[in-house]
């Protein structure tokens, strides 16, 4: 990042506000948000830093600039907390108003508002007293903010929005402490001290870019240093201000934020992000998530296409959202059970793919696709255990193809996958050798979803999964005592976790068994319900690190057959 294009540097709230430029959050970005929670954060640091022997400054964060001119400066992150200093600035003035009401040094307090109001709000004009602010917020909070907070004008309670409530409750809010911290309220002087000192130890990180792309780069440089903050913001100024640029009916720009609010609301508590990137690798060339931003914004630059992204966008936002939960109604019961799969290993690498499986086939060809997705994610990501980089790139290939129309059936789509299909021989050998620590809930699951399947492979019943009447069994406990003699310590700690070691057994059985020795478990174990686990005791006289590993290489034969796409075989 050159230096002509990013600039860093520390700034008090004195030398931010009080050098004749001003700041303009992008009318596109959100509504103001923070809640009392917010307010009564910053009202602590700040009494903190006031007390006596309290810091001599304090850290207020990153700032986010973006500017042409050097003159007015447009907030891409931190415009809370620079609306909430304003809003505790006019709640001090509102209580120096009270004064002046009240007749006490009627003057001096009206001098003390107007130093304050130029220094830190802006002025108003004399004739129209019309506010001429040193911030500017976005489309929705603006007018509020400078027609009746700014001038200090009676607050209206009904028929507003909910942030310009926001708004006002925080106004409210700093009024009753500052009005507290100063009991009768008789000293202007103390408050104006109380901004005056405040204003020198505030301090933000302030980095200043030219445009839109690096103001992008920004953010994922402090993101990177856990610095959480919006890229969705950025971006969706971008957007609406091409259309902004181009447009010439008024309700373009409110039909384009209301299907965007909506395509947000839909995503519920996913990531616009994510969503954004895997929707963009089911249509086109693989974008890494680092250049998401500078792809979308080259891939944008009118009205036309940026009304186009947000129609694709709508047509995958809801098959997106119902990747995450198997219960939507979206979804059939086969295709329930494979994305209820999908979810368990925590895999999300064939989304894209699925994105545009769902809009080229049927319900049946996707229903195949989503099994061979399952099914490698379980050969490739759960007992492979391997990177997934190239297994991405793979997915977004295919998915590139569906969407072009070259790969015009399941068939040919499954076929096309055959770069991440993990072989037989390979599967077999990790299987053998694969190790799961219930200790985790999700390898848990994994291990039973195994259990189970093998046991509808080997005995053909299918038992419910899902009932707390069936219990995961360690052959060797996890916590062995003194009658494991045919496991050393090393050995135990090696095995205990290992597939060949655990099996399925009824709750009240496995609860008795707990660390008793094998053969007062292997009687147990013959009277059990489940196949897989009266074999345990049929062909295991004793159980020793020999026989587990035998026991895993036989459930290995089976897994090939299992988890098995004959197209790719």
């Amino acid at each position: 990042m050159s230096a002509i294009n990013f600039n860093t540097g520390n700034q008090t709230l004195r030398q931010l506000l009080g050098n004749g430029i001003t700041y303009r959050v992008p009318r596109f970005q959100r509504d103001y948000s923070w809640t009392q929670d917010e307010w009564d954060d910053l009202w602590q640091d700040i009494q903190g830093s006031l007390a006596p022997g309290g810091e001599p400054l304090h850290y207020m964060g990153y700032l986010v600039l973006q500017t042409l001119d050097n003159k007015v400066f447009e907030v891409i992150d931190g415009q809370q907390r620079l609306t909430t200093l304003s809003l505790l600035v006019l709640a001090v003035l509102k209580a120096l108003q009270d004064l002046v009401d009240n007749q006490m040094e009627p003057d001096n307090n009206r001098r003390r508002i107007e130093g304050l109001r130029n220094a830190y709000i802006g002025f108003l004009d004399p004739v129209t007293l019309i506010p001429q602010s040193k911030l500017t917020l976005n489309r929705n909070n603006d007018a509020y903010y400078k027609d009746y907070l700014v001038p200090l004008a009676k607050l209206p309670q009904r028929g507003i929005l909910a942030s310009e409530r926001l708004l006002r409750q925080a106004f409210e809010w700093f009024y009753r402490q500052v009005r507290s911290m100063y009991g009768e309220l008789r000293d202007g002087a103390a408050l104006a001290r109380f901004i005056d000192e405040l204003a020198d130890k505030l301090f933000f990180t302030v980095i200043t870019v030219t445009d839109e792309l690096n103001a992008f780069k920004v953010f994922e440089t402090l993101n990177a240093r856990g610095v959480r903050l919006s890229p969705t913001d950025l971006l969706k100024n971008y957007l609406f201000s091409v259309v902004h640029r181009e447009s010439s009916h008024s309700n373009e720009i409110e039909t384009l934020e209301r299907r965007w609010d909506t395509i947000v609301g839909r995503l519920g508590g996913d990531s616009f992000s994510a969503f954004l990137r895997t929707h963009w690798n089911s249509r086109r060339r693989f974008v890494r998530e680092a250049d998401l931003f500078k792809t979308i914004r080259s891939g944008t630059p009118n009205k036309a296409r940026v009304f186009e992204l947000m129609r694709e966008m709508e047509e995958d936002v809801d098959v997106y959202a119902a990747l995450s939960s198997p219960e939507d109604v979206l979804w059939d019961p086969i295709q329930r059970q494979h994305i209820s799969e999908l979810r368990m290993f925590s895999v999300r690498q064939p989304w894209p793919l699925l994105l545009a499986a769902h809009r080229a086939f049927d319900a049946d060809g996707f229903a195949q696709i989503l099994r061979t997705c399952s099914i490698i994610s379980f050969r490739y990501n759960v007992i492979g255990g391997l990177a997934t980089n190239d297994q991405e790139r793979t997915y977004n290939s295919v998915a590139q193809r569906i969407a072009s129309g070259e790969l015009a059936t399941p068939a040919d789509c499954i076929r096309a996958l055959a770069p991440v299909y993990i072989g037989d021989e390979p599967f077999r050998s990790a299987f053998a050798d694969k190790a799961l620590r219930t200790t985790a809930a999700r390898n848990k699951s994994v291990v039973r979803y195994i259990l189970f399947s093998l046991e509808r492979h080997t005995g053909g019943i299918k038992h419910d999964a899902d009932s707390p009447s069936y219990t995961l069994e360690h052959v060797l406990p996890e916590s062995p005592e003194q009658h494991w003699p045919t496991f050393s310590d090393d050995e135990a700690d090696e095995m205990v976790y290992r597939l060949g070691n655990m099996t399925l057994l009824e709750d009240g059985p496995n609860h008795k068994l707990g660390n008793k020795p094998f053969d007062k478990k292997k009687a147990v174990y013959e009277r059990s319900a489940f196949e897989i686990t009266r074999r345990i005791a049929a062909e295991n006289a004793d159980w020793t690190p020999e026989r587990l590993a035998e026991r895993q290489r036989w459930m290995a034969r089976q897994a090939t057959s299992i988890w098995r796409v004959a197209q790719l075989a």
